[in-house]
């Protein structure tokens, strides 16, 4: 006297259904990350409000793309390895960040930098760093 259990009956529906529900989730993190860096690389910020760092990584936006103001120099961010948590804005690492070259010169631990965009790869001859806007080099 055996009855189907409620896996066998309803299992395949609710797998499927958790599967969309992840692949809407991480279109609207790329959506919102895309959104963010045109705002950002269009008008040079403003970086509020931003993708959360969860949202960035999940999207497949692993590095954060900072310039310094000092040296004016681009440089990559590793997001996957910064110590916060995933609920961070992307905006709020910008008081963190340090130029380590202006650094040593200074001899002091050098703020001054701006958030460029998120990116997908590091800076690399192939992937070259975000312009501001069209025409800038």
């Amino acid at each position: 006297m055996g009855t189907k259990s409620r896996e066998s009956i309803y299992g395949g529906s609710v797998r499927a259904a958790a599967e969309r529900a992840a692949e809407a989730r991480k279109k609207a993190d790329r959506l919102a990350c895309e959104a963010w860096n045109k705002r950002m690389l269009a008008f040079k910020g403003p970086a509020q409000p931003s993708p959360t760092l969860g949202d960035a990584v999940n999207a497949g936006y692993l590095y954060l793309e900072v310039r310094c103001l000092g040296c004016d120099t681009n440089q990559t961010v590793a997001l996957d390895i910064v110590r916060r948590p995933k609920s961070t804005p992307v905006h709020e690492l910008e008081r963190y960040m340090r130029c380590k070259e202006c650094s040593q010169v200074r001899g002091y631990p050098y703020k001054r930098s701006h958030l460029v965009a998120l990116r997908r790869t590091k800076i690399s001859a192939n992937d070259p760093p975000s312009t501001w806007w069209p025409g800038e080099r």
